[in-house]
């Protein structure tokens, strides 16, 4: 892409560039059309300022002539980002979505095992659309799947009884056997559902859930916000930081930590606990035989 834009910008081809046309202040450029123009935010462009780092601390090292030209560049910092309240699902409206899809139908049957899966085990949806059959242990009690997470972290997570029937049920109709590595979740021509197939099933189902839950058409729904809400509600039934950490696959507390600030109905449990009501009582008014002892002292 910077290449891309430094061609256009400069009105040369390509293979016509020179290192010392992607100097610092094309650089800032290009990210600020990033921002302005693609309309990134401000953590992608982040994510692309990171590549182009990457790519000049490897000039610092193998030309030493352009050391200068690599400095310049890589002391353009970090944008701060503005940190989004994390949205999240209540109950009633993550059921009315899983509720959504017609049973009817095999693809209906695919939809609720797909949002139940989300919903119940907070996977991302790469981890989700990655998972084969011989992944899944679904003999109870002990029914769990393995994830392969971001950074080749896989992690065992439970599955829930109304998802083990679901998953179960959905390799028996497609006839796959629980030893297979074969994709549990598979588009219309029997491919691994990719990431856009699995957006376009959660909205499909969350604008049908609207005539249920009418809140659902104010709330960003995508994949992700079953992950959050699971974790909201983790967090809210009492379960550690740590553990959920462990659950979501987070590289660090810090992350899961956010689930903790965004929880406003804790922070209210804390004000009564701590007994700081906010209500100041009526103003003490001493009777006619107190005021007389106070004289006499």
């Amino acid at each position: 892409m910077l290449i891309l834009f430094a061609a256009a910008r400069l009105r040369k081809r390509p293979a016509a560039l020179a290192l010392e046309d992607l100097d610092r202040d094309l650089v800032l450029a290009f990210l600020d059309e990033l921002e302005e123009k693609r309309n990134n935010t401000v953590a992608t462009r982040n994510a692309r300022l990171a590549a182009i780092r990457s790519f000049f601390h490897h000039v610092a090292a193998a030309d030493p002539a352009s050391f200068g030209i690599a400095q310049r560049v890589l002391t353009i910092p970090t944008k701060r980002a503005h940190i989004e309240v994390t949205r999240h699902l209540t109950n009633p409206e993550v059921d009315a979505i899983i509720a959504a899809p017609d049973l009817r139908t095999p693809r209906g049957r695919r939809d609720r095992a797909l949002l139940l899966f989300l919903a119940r085990t907070g996977a991302r949806v790469s981890e989700a659309i990655s998972v084969n059959a011989d992944d899944l242990q679904l003999e109870c009690p002990r029914s769990q799947v393995l994830l392969h997470g971001k950074g080749r972290r896989d992690r065992v997570i439970p599955v829930p009884q109304d998802l083990a029937r679901a998953l179960a049920a959905l390799l028996r109709e497609r006839g796959i056997a629980n030893h297979e590595p074969r994709p549990i979740f598979v588009g219309a021509h029997n491919e691994r559902l990719t990431r856009f197939g699995a957006t376009h099933i959660v909205r499909r189902a969350a604008a049908k859930a609207v005539a249920i839950r009418p809140d659902l058409a104010e709330k960003p729904i995508s994949p992700h916000i079953f992950r959050h809400s699971l974790a909201m509600k983790l967090l809210q039934s009492g379960v550690d930081l740590l553990t959920i950490q462990a659950w979501l696959g987070h590289a660090q507390v810090a992350t899961t930590h956010r689930y903790a600030a965004a929880d406003v109905e804790m922070m209210r449990n804390g004000l009564e606990k701590a007994g700081i009501e906010g209500n100041y009582g009526a103003r003490f008014r001493p009777t006619d035989t107190i005021l007389q002892l106070l004289n006499s002292i």
